[in-house]
């Protein structure tokens, strides 16, 4: 066994696993495709959940000008879409006038992670089936019940099957005021055979009323962890 395979198998607790000699573990073990995060740009709207989210502020200026669907950011490595959301009258009463109302929107960001180009190998994902873990940060912006969506697929080689999925919808409670960042998680386990392609999707809810009201994220990753630390 070559010094590159046993470090690549002592450190990330390989024992036992496929490890077949075809594979360059020098190179693998640069990449370190074990215990990293696997998405690019996972804060593209510059915070950190270790810092509390920044408090709403009041313009500076006077309200106008076109409305706003999109928060500031650096957006490479996602793909990104805005979808304006029709006005929610359901809560007015019958006959009362309404001045204005908020306009609601999804702003959705997905990723594919190429588990092979990262570094990955046929025999671990098909055999060994390494956790995939997923986390994701968002904001209590309390703009809505509704302000954040998850929703992961681990595809096949085609890019399309669809080998296993998580979906979370998490529901707000508006009677009480909190303005943190809140956790989303999962961990894909026993998956089976075929996974090649992560596909990572979020949406946060933004509103617009004379001024462009956000719900923040961060922290997105995609960890495939080593056996060692499971």
């Amino acid at each position: 066994m070559s010094a590159w395979k046993q470090r690549c198998e002592a450190e990330w607790g390989l024992q036992g696993a496929p490890m077949p000699d075809t594979v360059d573990w020098k190179s693998l073990y640069e990449a370190k495709p074990l215990g990293r995060n696997l998405l690019k740009n996972p804060a593209p709207l510059g915070f950190s959940k270790d810092s509390p989210p920044p408090e709403p502020e009041l313009p500076d200026v006077p309200p106008g000008g076109p409305p706003r669907f999109q928060p500031d950011g650096d957006f490479p490595g996602w793909t990104t879409s805005t979808e304006i959301l029709p006005y929610d009258t359901s809560g007015i009463p019958e006959g009362v006038v309404i001045c204005a109302l908020p306009t609601y929107s999804w702003f959705t960001l997905e990723q594919v992670v190429d588990l092979k180009a990262e570094g990955l190998w046929d025999e671990l994902l098909d055999t060994f089936q390494p956790k995939i873990v997923i986390q994701d940060w968002y904001e209590e912006s309390q703009l809505h019940e509704s302000i954040y969506q998850l929703h992961v697929k681990l595809l096949g080689t085609d890019k399309t099957t669809v080998i296993s999925e998580h979906t979370a919808k998490p529901t707000e409670n508006m009677s009480v005021y909190s303005h943190n960042w809140k956790e989303v998680s999962h961990v894909f386990s026993s998956y089976g055979p075929g996974v090649r392609y992560v596909h990572f999707q979020h949406r946060v809810k933004n509103s617009f009323l004379n001024d462009f009201f956000p719900t923040r994220f961060t922290g997105s990753s995609v960890i495939v962890k080593p056996v060692k630390s499971i």
